[in-house]
């Protein structure tokens, strides 16, 4: 698009009467980043953000905190720090036997599934009283017995049968 005399004057006209730079690109057959950049050549005074809600960026300025002149800490008195003169010789701390509170011994905790002896299959809700596990006699290798484990290994079916 070339900006002639009368479509400069349309614009100048848009933008006093605080249209949008989208708005006054959809009356102009332009752009709205050509309305903007020929806002910027033609100097056009500046818009209001719609983001920036008043004329300090949208964001309440708060005061600087104020600088507290001279010292901040209370003066250390001579009495309270001793001095390398005056300090007391450490004494030696004798060691007392303390009884340590006896700590259950853990055992160690089998390989997952390796061990499994009753099925852990889950039966009912768990928020509720009636839950509880299947304990059936697991499968060698397998968290379940043959009844769950077959519910939760399904084999994959041959896609060449589906295609038949």
């Amino acid at each position: 698009m070339e900006w002639n005399e009368e479509a400069i004057g349309r614009l100048r006209a848009l933008w006093a009467e605080g249209h949008s730079t989208a708005e006054i690109g959809r009356r102009l057959g332009v752009t709205k980043n050509a309305v903007v950049g020929k806002a910027h050549r033609l100097d056009l005074p500046a818009r209001p953000s719609p983001i920036r809600r008043d004329g300090n960026g949208g964001v309440p300025r708060q005061p600087a905190p104020r600088r507290v002149a001279g010292p901040t800490l209370p003066p250390l008195s001579s009495t309270t720090l001793p001095t390398v003169e005056t300090a007391p010789p450490p004494r030696p701390v004798a060691a007392r036997p303390t009884a340590l509170p006896a700590v259950p011994r853990m055992r160690a905790m089998p390989r997952p599934f390796a061990r499994a002896v009753a099925c852990c299959w889950p039966i009912g809700d768990p928020g509720t009283a009636g839950f509880r596990f299947c304990d059936a006699q697991a499968m060698t290798g397998k968290p379940y017995c043959g009844d769950h484990a077959q519910l939760a290994y399904v084999k994959v079916r041959d896609r060449r049968e589906d295609a038949a």
